[in-house]
């Protein structure tokens, strides 16, 4: 099991197999992406080599993720590899959604087993707004499309001041009848969005007391899971998660490390640079990834260091996947 000097164990790798993404969100690439293309990210067999050495390492959750991870043309067959690898139980990816409807079926068939949507307001303007597309309707379908398929749903918003208002009330009655879980995330800070950030930023714990007051129960952490706090009411088909960066001991339960798509290692979403290790993936060398993903982990900090204003080599999320 990997382990670092903290004690904190890691059984979740968060895979990126591209920087490419054809949205364009106010937070992460409000110009649209303008980056290597898909050739230049690691391909199937490095991955493979990849997945089999953090398996044999004591990975059992694998997050496929981009810039926009379908935008591969193998990306069904990278969710088949990872869920054919010995050791890994969980396969899950994040995603825009705007494939979602035509594509569901055919992934959850290739193993995935859950899906994280990117949706940042219910309304369809605000939506396009955000975004640059105007695709709601059509994620909303395949939302349906994922759940009939068997794939467990969650759907990410980004906290954003311009866009708080009645979002949450129209959210809240959505899960009403909508069996998926909701998950808050706290806008974090990178190199190329300093102003937005000071604008935009505002803190989740409101939001979480808001939440207790109303008689929503916080879950049990599994032991894989991400970092999101998940709440439940007894009212509701869906769940409510809150991820917040920038509160106390946030990364105390830290638990998985990022491979970014052109074979970096990083040891935190906002390290000061990538650790290359593409040369042992290239040359199939499963126990050199072994070796030095293990030596790595003796440099891994104990904070993020995002309450410090530290950005680390993280220009935009889309390099990474958040």
């Amino acid at each position: 099991m990997l382990e670092d000097s903290f004690g904190r164990r890691f059984h979740y790798l968060r895979l990126s197999i591209t920087e490419a993404c054809n949205f364009r969100c106010q937070y992460c690439l409000p110009d649209g992406y303008d980056g290597p293309p898909n050739s230049a990210f690691l391909n199937i067999n490095e991955i493979d080599t990849l997945l089999t050495a953090f398996a044999q390492m004591g990975t059992s959750k694998v997050r496929i993720t981009g810039g926009e991870p379908s935008l591969r043309r193998d990306f069904s067959d990278i969710i088949a590899l990872a869920a054919n690898t010995s050791g890994i139980e969980r396969v899950v990816a994040t995603t825009h959604g705007a494939r979602l409807a035509s594509e569901a079926k055919g992934w959850a068939d290739a193993g995935l087993q859950q899906v994280n949507v990117s949706i940042d307001s219910l309304d369809p303007n605000q939506f396009a707004l955000i975004t640059g597309q105007n695709k709601l309707t059509q994620i909303l379908k395949g939302l349906e499309v994922a759940v009939a398929a068997g794939i467990d749903v969650k759907v990410n918003t980004v906290m954003l001041q311009d866009f708080s208002q009645n979002r949450l009330a129209r959210f809240l009655d959505w899960l009403k009848t909508t069996p998926i879980t909701l998950r808050f995330i706290e806008l974090m800070e990178t190199g190329a969005h300093h102003n937005f950030f000071s604008s935009q930023h505002m803190s989740g714990l409101p939001l979480r007391e808001k939440l207790i007051a109303e008689g929503w129960t916080l879950l049990k952490r599994r032991q894989d899971a991400g970092p999101a706090q998940e709440f439940s009411h007894p009212d509701y088909a869906g769940n409510i998660g809150l991820i917040m960066p920038y509160s106390k001991d946030f990364c105390e339960t830290c638990n998985r490390l990022r491979i970014a798509a052109n074979g970096k290692l990083h040891l935190c979403l906002f390290s000061e640079q990538g650790l290359d290790l593409r040369h042992y993936l290239s040359s199939g060398d499963v126990e050199g990834v072994k070796q030095f993903v293990t030596e790595s982990l003796g440099s891994k900090h104990i904070s993020h260091y995002l309450q410090q204003g530290s950005t680390g080599a993280t220009q935009h999320l889309a390099m990474l996947g958040g």
